[in-house]
């Protein structure tokens, strides 16, 4: 059985290295060169490679197929292997055939990170033997060549998505759809939601699905195609059983006879959206059996992600937040709204069609004043000229934090949430955080 990997990275060595465990013959092709570590990694394991090139005819013959998620299904060499019918899945779905361990899925265009981080933080506090893997972390399919976890959570995005069709989730979360990457789906917003309710394929009754009750799109479509396995709602705007609900300051949870109830006042990650994911994580955890003092003292006890609401530091009484990942409109949405004091906003990069009507009420409400970051900011500012009082333009983190700096006063908050890719200035938002990171506190 011949195994063809597109893409080298994380997903694509560690699929190789469980290919060959596996018994397959394994070759490994990439359009870019290898990062070194990968590179040493696949010449210690003795598993023949290209890189800089796709040669055809070492890839026509596959068996199976396993694609990076970067790589789109329309690149012609994608389309012509599956038209010759030689299968194309992802890695999650390769790994998800050789392990005993129950899974977790998380999804969703916001949040997910946040999610999986803290619902792997509640398992491991319980003493629960859990993996964590999918969008973040060590590959699964590496993992999976030992198999020594009971459980492992997953990130997962639409683009691993689209390439699973057998693998199941035993409990699967969808934390809520909001246009993006519309560029992979043909700028149709309908692909994209049936791409998202992929996670749901495969459960049984046994199973359960959490969503949020008031995400339009998720409850559009299961209206047409209603959840096989155990659903459990989560709101912010009336009480759900089974499901869980924050309202009034509190968070409240039901899962059969389990009940868990807690104050977001006391818990450290703030806002409405991370009302949300707590909910989902704590049903999450219910469904697994974690009991109640675990799941407190794991709520607790939680650091979130880099790059995610991430408090930097407070210099002269100004707040800085470095919200770096916030790569979509909805993103900043829900972090503007979890302000609680006059807001320095820096936005800007490489937009991806956004509209920015939806942000209008909380920019109202919480923006003092826009600093857009970016190569070409005009989009930015023809859209909030008039909608903010003070607009500042500029093209590079040291630019950016000096002027908003100067336009906060103490009791502000200074906000990177760019609502936008960062590849115009930056190799990813994880360097744009990065390098304000470093500005904001004088390193550089």
């Amino acid at each position: 059985m011949r195994l063809i990997i597109l893409g080298g990275g994380e997903s694509g060595v560690g699929a190789a290295l469980l290919g060959q465990a596996k018994g397959y013959d394994v070759f490994l092709s990439d359009r870019s060169p290898l990062k070194p570590t990968y590179r040493d990694t696949l010449t210690a394991a003795g598993i023949a490679f290209e890189e800089g090139q796709h040669t055809e005819a070492l890839i026509v013959n596959a068996t199976e197929v396993v694609k990076s998620p970067g790589i789109p299904d329309t690149v012609p060499l994608v389309v012509q292997l599956r038209a010759q019918g030689i299968p194309v899945v992802s890695e999650l779905e390769f790994a998800a055939r050789y392990t005993r361990a129950k899974l977790i899925g998380i999804t969703g265009s916001n949040g997910k990170t946040t999610t999986t981080l803290l619902i792997y933080h509640l398992l491991k506090t319980a003493g629960l033997n859990v993996g964590l893997a999918g969008n973040i972390g060590e590959s699964f399919a590496k993992q999976v060549i030992q198999d020594t976890f009971d459980y492992f959570v997953l990130e997962i995005s639409s683009f691993q998505l689209d390439g699973m069709y057998k693998a199941r989730l035993d409990t699967a979360i969808l934390l809520n759809i909001t246009p993006d990457h519309l560029d992979r789906y043909g700028y149709d917003f309908d692909q994209y939601v049936a791409s998202k309710f992929r996670i749901t394929q495969n459960q049984r009754p046994e199973d359960t699905f959490i969503y949020f009750l008031e995400n339009a799109p998720t409850v559009g479509q299961l209206a047409q195609r209603p959840a096989v396995a155990q659903a459990l709602p989560i709101s912010l705007e009336m009480p759900v059983s089974p499901g869980g609900y924050a309202i009034d300051g509190k968070l409240t949870t039901h899962f059969g006879d389990q009940m868990y109830t807690d104050t977001l006042a006391e818990l450290p990650l703030k806002g409405p959206h991370n009302a949300l994911n707590m909910l989902a994580a704590i049903l999450a955890a219910q469904s697994v059996g974690v009991p109640e003092e675990a799941i407190a003292v794991g709520l607790r006890s939680f650091k979130n992600a880099a790059h995610r609401m991430e408090p930097v530091a407070t210099i002269n009484g100004v707040q800085f937040i470095n919200d770096s990942k916030a790569t979509n409109v909805d993103s900043v949405f829900y972090a503007l709204s979890s302000m609680t004091a006059p807001t320095v906003w820096i936005a800007g990069g490489q937009d991806k069609g956004n509209d920015y009507s939806q942000l209008d009420a909380v920019v109202a409400q919480h923006v003092k004043a826009l600093v857009c970051l970016g190569k070409d900011n005009q989009k930015l500012i023809d859209y909030f000229s008039g909608r903010i009082a003070t607009i500042t333009d500029t093209h590079s983190v040291e630019e950016a934090v000096q002027q908003a700096t100067a336009l906060a006063q103490p009791g502000d908050v200074v906000l990177l949430s760019p609502a936008c890719a960062s590849f115009d200035l930056f190799k990813n938002y994880e360097d744009r955080g990065e390098q304000f990171k470093k500005v904001v506190s004088g390193e550089r």
